[in-house]
């Protein structure tokens, strides 16, 4: 038996409330609790926490952590995350087993995306 258990991934984010509404709208996540400096969110057995930095202290355009999704349509959960801000990271990659692409999220985190062939 474990004696610890997984609670959370975390992100540091300047905009919180921006951030949750990024996860849930973009994806999905089912939002627990959301204030100006916190925001806990679901997504299946996944809890994605999200903490407020100041700017200076959230990392720009470099890699994070990443977090990855498999979707049932790469073509239309690239398009709606890239109308909250998402910023693909090179081209969706046509491989045998499915589709890919990588994506910076707010703050320059990244996310994965895979739909199966």
């Amino acid at each position: 038996m474990a004696s610890a258990s997984f609670r959370w991934l975390l992100q540091l984010h300047k905009d919180v409330p921006k951030a949750a509404r990024f996860y849930s709208q973009g994806l999905g996540f089912t939002i627990n609790v959301c204030t100006l400096r916190f925001a806990e969110l679901n997504s299946g057995p996944l809890k994605l926490a999200l903490l407020h930095s100041p700017s200076d202290n959230v990392l720009q355009k470099g890699y994070s952590s990443l977090l990855s999704f498999t979707v049932t349509d790469i073509n239309t959960s690239v398009t709606k995350l890239m109308s909250l801000g998402a910023e693909l990271d090179g081209p969706i990659k046509y491989e045998i087993h499915g589709k890919v692409a990588s994506l910076r999220c707010l703050d320059g985190h990244m996310l994965g995306l895979y739909e199966p062939a």
